[in-house]
This record gives C-alpha cells, sequence and structure tokens, in this order.
C-alpha cells in the first residue's frame, strides 16, 4: 500500500493537484462531499426497498432512478477522492482507516455486481416485484451493502482524525 500511494502522490496527478492553487483542494473536496451523498442517498434508499420498507413502492420504480444515481454518485466521489489523495497520499501511510475504507468499498462494489448478475435481481428488473422467495436473497444483499456503505462512509470520515 505504501508503494502504491508513493506513486500516486509522485505522479502527475499528484503534482497537477499540488499546483492548482489553495481552492482546487477545496473545490475538490466539495465535489467529493456530493459524489458520497449522492451514492448514499440513492443506496440507502434502495437498500432499505429491499431489507422490506415502502412495500407499497415497487422496487423497480426505485430501481430506475436510484441506480444511475448511484453509479454517478460513486463516479464522483472516485474521482476527486483519488485527485485529494494524490496531494499528499504519503501521509496516509499505515492509517488503520484507509485500510478499512477501501475494503469496504470493494466489498460493497462486489455485492452490487453479484445481485445485479443474480436472477432474482432481473427478474426484479423486468416484472417490478419479487416473488416471495427473491425476498429473503433481496434482504442479505440490501443489508450488506448498508453495511458496506456505512463501514466506509465512517472510515472515510475518520481517515482525517488519526
Amino acid at each position: 500500500m505504501a508503494d502504491i500511494l508513493t506513486w500516486l502522490e509522485g505522479s502527475v496527478l499528484g503534482e497537477s493537484m499540488r499546483s492548482m492553487g489553495v481552492w482546487s483542494y477545496g473545490v475538490f473536496n466539495l465535489a467529493h462531499i456530493l459524489g458520497i451523498a449522492t451514492l448514499f442517498g440513492s443506496v440507502l434508499l434502495l437498500d432499505l426497498r429491499l431489507l422490506g420498507l415502502w412495500r407499497q413502492v415497487t422496487l423497480r420504480g426505485i430501481v430506475t432512478p436510484a441506480v444511475p444515481l448511484a453509479f454517478v454518485g460513486f463516479s464522483v466521489a472516485t474521482v476527486s477522492g483519488v485527485c485529494m489523495l494524490s496531494v499528499n497520499a504519503r501521509e496516509y501511510v499505515g492509517n488503520p482507516f484507509l485500510l478499512i475504507k477501501f475494503p469496504a468499498i470493494a466489498l460493497g462494489l462486489v455485492n452490487a455486481v453479484a445481485l445485479s448478475l443474480s436472477p432474482v435481481w432481473q427478474r426484479v428488473r423486468k416484472s417490478s416485484e419479487p416473488l416471495p422467495g427473491d425476498r429473503r436473497l433481496l434482504a442479505v444483499a440490501g443489508g450488506t451493502s448498508l453495511a458496506c456503505w456505512l463501514v466506509a462512509l465512517s472510515a472515510g470520515r475518520m481517515i482525517g482524525y488519526w
């Protein structure tokens, strides 16, 4: 991990970020926060529905706007986060919260991909409502997702306090 962080800080991106001026880091930080808010807001809404809340609202009705918004939020958070990290990446070597955040994000992504490839998800996308036997898998996926993103969000917030 130390080698990757050292490389990132010495990269063209790191040099560019450090030369952009005092306000640039703040702008990237704002973009990161907005990306995280968009991602987590979308994920929270979808995961709570997967866990069984708001059954009067079709799952398809939540999936249709939430999934693309989550993708946009994740993309913005990732790009802005890498840019901010590149400014002084070596300072984060040994930071335990970084070592919690990245695996939590990876597990959240693996969970999302696994769910999206499942026959249950394909049925939900086509027919709008899960079958009674599908609810357990959807609840497990929703709970796992919620846990992963809450851990990533919490660890990310704590990175600066270590």
